[in-house]
């Protein structure tokens, strides 16, 4: 038994007070002899020893009757045990934890688990009273500001326009947030409903656990609804990657789509992976998987215009529809703007001339400033800077390859070994460790050793694919440049120097060629792969790395914004809907983007040019049809330190009978009221009587 207003049990103290009264009126009969009714002794003890009984009989009445209203007005009540009639109207503040995450759309003999929790809710807050209060968490979204509220209808609302969201979210998350909500609250009964398929990857990340006991102290009861129990035939496609890295129009992308039978016991025979295209279906491919096998196929697609390509990879559909489609989206230039820096005319010759000469991938539009003008140009309008000479101030170019540019670095016709180190060091590249050859001496001239032919420069580069062979030309003087382990070697020389490396920086890319492209220096400007090359690094260059993860759904996205022209960014949404951000108010080249609730490809405008694209995907976690057993709940809870009670609510059961007798029982403070109404009642009878037989013995 407990009691639900406690503080009002100091009145039991009252309970002395009759014993109080009845010691200080207690009065002796005085004794009067007289001769003649010494017979009628025996007589008066008799009555007099009845009188005391039934005085201290009113006396244990009137204590009775005081414990017993005392204890009516304490509110007495039995867990556990519902009496009809006597169930508790304690206030009580109760939070509903909806799990709406995508997994919770899958469909049973009952409906959607989603709508099962819904009902749930419904027949819960019909069991509320007036007084009562209630909020609503979504596990999918715990950003919201919620607080309890006495306006159940709204509550009722809110659940009832659940559907299954794209972002995913632990219910340990959101436990936490419920108990900080009933911190808040006064009353008496302080519930949380937590209505889940309680998938095993979605119950809590470890590192997150805390102690929380101190707001799920034992003034806490913790329900639970576990809605699955279905064998879940579900194939998830968990990522989707390029393979290419330069873009052109009318020229073939290459995809690898990962895609998993998350089913327990099912085949997923001839299923149909499909790839799109703006919309377009540009390739498709059929595979067969195991229960809990995965694969990648390899899948190619042409894109047939310039600008942003929309992609996506789709399969058919299952029991969770949400992991069937993959974004991502890649950027065809129409154009890509180039400024080549170099202290004269002769250097860039050569380069130009390779720049113009191939352009199937797109057109290049070429600007051409003296090498000593870095510090005041603009970087943010180029895709691409080149620079071939030494001795200038970097500060410019370091800020433009963190910021995603690409940089292109080699000697100039004049320069020495001191200021080409001087310009890589202070990009923070290795230096070269010294210089070989002499100007425009065939002699002793050194050639290619090595070069990675897998790199995608060297794409589409040789007409027959089998017969990769890159021709040497002959290097008359170079620097000795070696990446140290901190870039890649894309051709190295025989002296195991390398000719043209590879470096990242930030979010950019940094090319650094080890001879001058000039005749005095080497005849590779002569040679047929120099055009190709030059072209494809500028290409490869201007290209933007796609993460090896997209950002899934809920999580905050970096838009790159230092290419911006206007103060304003306008952000295109995959549901077809804008927003609007004032890039003043946010330092630095990153604008920081939260509202990535569905999947799909976001576009980032700055005025009419894009300047910069993102892809938002579900979390995988979500596609897995693994369920936490019963005792996995149990032993969460005792790692969070719960002191409440758990009641575990099964499907089959009838959850307001559950709740009902869970909640606290019955009340029996009417029961006390009518026991001390009863008291009272004998208590005057026999007091009327005891006062009769005092005055008639008196009178006697």
């Amino acid at each position: 038994m407990i009691f639900l207003n406690p503080a009002v049990l100091l009145g039991l103290l009252a309970a002395s007070i009759p014993v109080l009264i009845h010691l200080l009126n207690l009065r002796k009969l005085k004794k009067i002899e007289f001769s003649t009714l010494s017979f009628l002794k025996e007589l008066q003890k008799n009555k007099i020893r009845k009188i005391k009984i039934k005085q201290w009989l009113l006396l244990a009445l009137r204590v009775l009757v005081i414990l017993f209203l005392v204890l009516a007005f304490a509110r007495p009540a039995l867990e556990g045990l519902a009496i009809g009639g006597t169930t508790s109207a304690a206030k009580t503040s109760a939070v509903f934890i909806i799990d709406d995450t995508f997994s919770m759309s899958v469909v049973d003999g009952r409906g959607s688990y989603l709508n099962q929790a819904r009902e749930t809710v419904n027949i819960l807050l019909n069991q509320l009273q007036e007084g009562d209060d209630a909020a609503l968490l979504r596990v999918s979204d715990l950003n919201e500001d919620i607080k309890l509220s006495n306006n159940l209808q709204a509550v009722r609302k809110a659940a009832n326009n659940l559907k299954p969201a794209y972002t995913s979210g632990y219910l340990n998350n959101a436990i936490v947030k419920a108990g900080q909500i009933l911190a808040e609250s006064n009353n008496f009964n302080k519930e949380i409903y937590v209505l889940s398929d309680f998938q095993k990857g979605g119950l809590a990340d470890n590192k997150s656990l805390s102690d929380l006991s101190e707001i799920l102290n034992d003034k806490v009861k913790l329900y639970t609804f576990n809605y699955s129990g279905k064998e879940v035939f579900n194939i998830g496609i968990d990522s989707l990657k390029l393979n290419t890295q330069i873009f052109g129009k009318d020229k073939p992308v290459s995809f690898k789509v990962a895609v998993t039978n998350y089913s327990k016991s099912s085949n997923w025979n001839d299923g149909v992976v499909s790839l799109f295209v703006n919309g377009e279906r540009s390739a498709q491919q059929s595979v067969t998987l195991a229960p809990g096998q995965k694969t990648e196929i390899d899948m190619e697609a042409v894109i047939k215009k310039a600008g942003f390509a929309d992609i996506y990879a789709e399969i058919e559909d299952d029991d969770i529809l949400q992991d069937n489609r993959r974004y991502i989206g890649i950027n065809v230039p129409a154009e890509i703007p180039v400024i080549i820096f170099a202290d004269d005319a002769v250097t860039t010759r050569f380069l130009e001339l390779a720049l113009n000469a191939v352009n199937g991938e797109g057109a290049l539009k070429i600007t051409n400033k003296n090498l000593n003008q870095v510090s005041s140009v603009n970087l943010s309008q180029y895709a691409v800077a080149v620079v071939a000479g030494a001795g200038t101030n970097v500060s410019n170019l370091k800020e433009f390859v963190n910021n995603g540019g690409g940089l292109f670095i080699m000697p100039g016709q004049s320069s020495s070994l001191p200021d080409f180190n001087q310009l890589l060091t202070s990009l923070g590249l290795p230096a070269a460790a010294g210089e070989a050859g002499v100007l425009n001496k065939t002699e002793n001239a050194s050639s290619f050793l090595e070069a990675e032919l897998n790199h995608p420069v060297f794409m589409d580069i040789f007409s027959d694919k089998r017969k990769k062979k890159l021709e040497s030309p002959d290097i008359y003087r170079h620097f000795k440049i070696n990446t140290s382990g901190s870039g890649v070697n894309i051709i190295k020389l025989m002296d195991n120097s390398s000719f043209l490396s590879e470096f990242k920086k930030g979010k950019g890319k940094v090319f650094v060629l080890a001879s001058a492209p000039v005749l005095s220096w080497s005849n590779f400007p002569l040679k047929s792969i120099f055009a190709p090359l030059i072209n494809k690094s500028v290409f490869y260059l201007a290209s933007k790395d796609k993460p090896e993860e997209d950002f899934t759904a809920g999580t905050e996205a970096d838009v790159n914004i230092s290419g911006i022209s206007v103060p304003q960014v306008k952000i295109a949404r995959p549901d077809n809907t804008d927003e609007f951000f004032n890039t003043e108010k946010s330092p630095g080249n990153y604008l920081p983007y939260k509202k990535t609730d569905i999947p799909g490809n976001y576009l980032a405008y700055s005025g009419e040019k894009l300047i910069d694209n993102f892809s938002i995907n579900t979390d995988t976690k979500e596609s897995v049809t693994d369920y936490s057993a019963k005792d996995d709940f149990k032993n969460y809870l005792g790692k969070v330190k719960f002191k409440g009670k758990y009641v575990a609510v099964d499907k089959d059961d009838d959850p307001a009978k559950v709740i009902l007798q869970a909640r606290f029982g019955s009340e029996l403070w009417r029961l006390f009221l009518v026991i001390a109404l009863i008291i009272a009642a004998v208590e005057m009878t026999i007091a009327r009587n005891v006062k009769k037989e005092i005055e008639g013995f008196n009178n006697a």
